[in-house]
């Protein structure tokens, strides 16, 4: 049964890819993420042969049927439609930006590798993936940025235009394109946010912020008052964010009693998507050992429902009990443990940037290497946790 360019123009991604036929060996390709492929099936010399015709809705419907009519009459004709295929159209965008993507392999972390190609798969392939690479416009890239700017990634959108010049750059010297259609886009898109810096205390305030975490009594509840009370000073001493706090799990920490104990945060939690090693101090050690007798499972801070962490607000709820409303938030401990650092004039800008896990994002560096600096940066953990502990003079921490 023939398509109708409705079923096409409705067909929903699913889990996995599928197919709708619409004959003669023609059918569309719905992936998953929601990408729509024209595709051919024949047979040449006894093999069975698959053509692309392109992307829907670049290419439409009648569009595709007129390209299998062309097959048909190659077929016909004796000829493998497909045999000097590439040459005669050009390649497609989506071609280039893989073949581009595939060089720049080595020089890539995977990781990084497999966040660039996903963008490029979510927006770019979509929109102008099926087009010849030479016939892409610069009103068809900006159609596609501000899609994604209606979103709210300002960041992804720049990050992809910038990835559609480089394959550009790429091309152009193969004699794949003549020009870049995103060379002159940037003054169109929506500029970036000023950055607003989460609220804290000064250092100076620091003293009041670490007694009054140290003493928490803002609930009635005994072991949710110890939990809360841990997990804020954990996050203090270990400079991590929110929610790598709050979903760690047993399984990360590793030599707990040795001399040298770490926590392996993984990529999936970390906002880089890249592994993350933590020194441990040992007040750190400690405060660990405290809160196990209050973990029943593979969570470290263990919340209200059984076997799940603690909720999202339970630490800056904490905040909002001890008075700092407004004034202090538990990503701006991130911010007083940079400012101590960099005042301390005694650890370099690299230790304290791969501690606080702000990791250059310069392709051209090759592989991550999440142990970088670990020696240094475990020495200024430690001197972080011995500074927060004599701030809270014989209280402990």
């Amino acid at each position: 049964m023939r398509l109708k360019d409705l079923e096409v123009r409705h067909a929903s991604p699913r889990e996995k890819d599928y197919k709708l036929a619409d004959g003669g060996g023609l059918h569309l390709l719905v992936r998953p993420n929601g990408s729509k492929l024209w595709r051919m099936k024949y047979r040449f010399a006894g093999k069975e042969k698959l053509l692309s015709f392109g992307a829907y809705p670049s290419v439409g419907l009648g569009d595709a049927r007129l390209e299998r009519a062309k097959a048909k009459i190659a077929l016909a004709e004796g000829l493998d439609p497909g045999a000097g295929n590439e040459s005669r159209k050009g390649k497609t965008f989506e071609q280039v930006a893989r073949a581009w993507h595939a060089n720049r392999l080595s020089g890539l972390d995977d990781a990084h590798a497999s966040r660039l190609l996903r963008r490029l798969e979510r927006d770019a392939f979509p929109a102008i993936g099926g087009i010849d690479v030479r016939k892409v416009t610069a009103a068809q890239v900006l159609e596609m940025l501000r899609s994604v700017e209606a979103r709210g990634p300002l960041d992804v959108s720049r990050r992809i235009k910038q990835h559609i010049s480089q394959i550009y750059r790429f091309a152009i010297p193969q004699g794949w394109a003549e020009t870049d259609p995103a060379q002159y886009l940037t003054d169109l898109m929506q500029p970036k946010p000023r950055v607003r810096h989460m609220p804290r205390v000064g250092v100076a305030e620091l003293p009041t912020l670490v007694r009054a975490i140290d003493q928490y009594d803002g609930d009635e509840n005994p072991r949710r008052r110890a939990v809360t009370r841990a997990a804020l000073l954990f996050t203090l001493l270990t400079w991590a964010r929110t929610n790598e706090t709050r979903l760690a799990l047993w399984s990360e920490f590793e030599g707990l009693d040795g001399d040298d104990p770490i926590w392996r945060v993984p990529p999936a939690r970390m906002k880089m998507e890249r592994e993350h090693l933590v020194p441990l101090s040992a007040p750190v050690v400690a405060l660990l050992r405290e809160v196990r007798q209050f973990s029943t499972g593979k969570h470290v801070f263990v919340g209200d429902k059984l076997g799940q962490p603690i909720s999202q607000n339970t630490m800056i709820y904490g905040c909002y009990r001890m008075g700092y409303r407004g004034r202090q938030t538990v990503h701006g401990f991130r911010g007083i443990a940079s400012t101590w650092a960099n005042e301390a004039e005694c650890y370099k800008a690299d230790w304290v940037e791969m501690a606080l896990a702000h990791v250059e994002q310069n392709e051209v560096r090759g592989a991550y290497n999440s142990a970088l600096y670990l020696t240094p940066r475990r020495r200024m953990l430690a001197a972080w946790a011995q500074y927060i502990t004599c701030l809270n003079g014989a209280h402990g921490v």
